[in-house]
């Protein structure tokens, strides 16, 4: 799949991810890309993307990467905890979340996703678990 094929499939699947105008680099189940630009409209004060965007982001990528990585026989998933370590701000170019499984178990999926900025510096870093969810 192209990363246009990509981006219009996890919008289709995660309305969320239009709205904050993610876009898909690449997804598998031991690795998922997502990508968002900076844009006024997604700041806060000081024109740093907001914290929430962020948290969004890695949302969206986190459960792109547990979803890839349910046993047979599931129905989904959905996040239970997240937690989020914050350690610069992003006030231009773009913010990438790359989430790696963890953990894949019958009822719990773990993912752990690094946002960098452009030029390749840790923003923040979330650990979240995914409950699986019965098919």
């Amino acid at each position: 799949m192209t990363d246009r094929q990509l981006t219009e499939f996890m919008r289709a699947t995660m309305p969320f991810a239009a709205v904050i105008g993610a876009e898909a680099v690449s997804a598998d189940v031991g690795e998922v890309r997502v990508r968002v630009a900076w844009d006024e409209s997604l700041c806060t004060t000081g024109g740093a993307l907001h914290g929430g965007l962020l948290m969004g982001l890695a949302d969206t990528a986190g459960g792109w990467c547990a979803f890839l990585n349910l046993p047979q026989g599931a129905a989904g998933t959905t996040t239970i905890e997240s937690k989020t370590n914050f350690l610069r701000a992003v006030r231009a170019g773009s913010v990438e979340a790359v989430s790696r499984p963890l953990h894949a178990g019958r009822t719990v999926i773990v993912v752990d996703t690094e946002l960098r900025d452009d030029d390749g510096r840790l923003v923040a870093r979330v650990t979240q678990t995914q409950a699986v969810l019965a098919g």
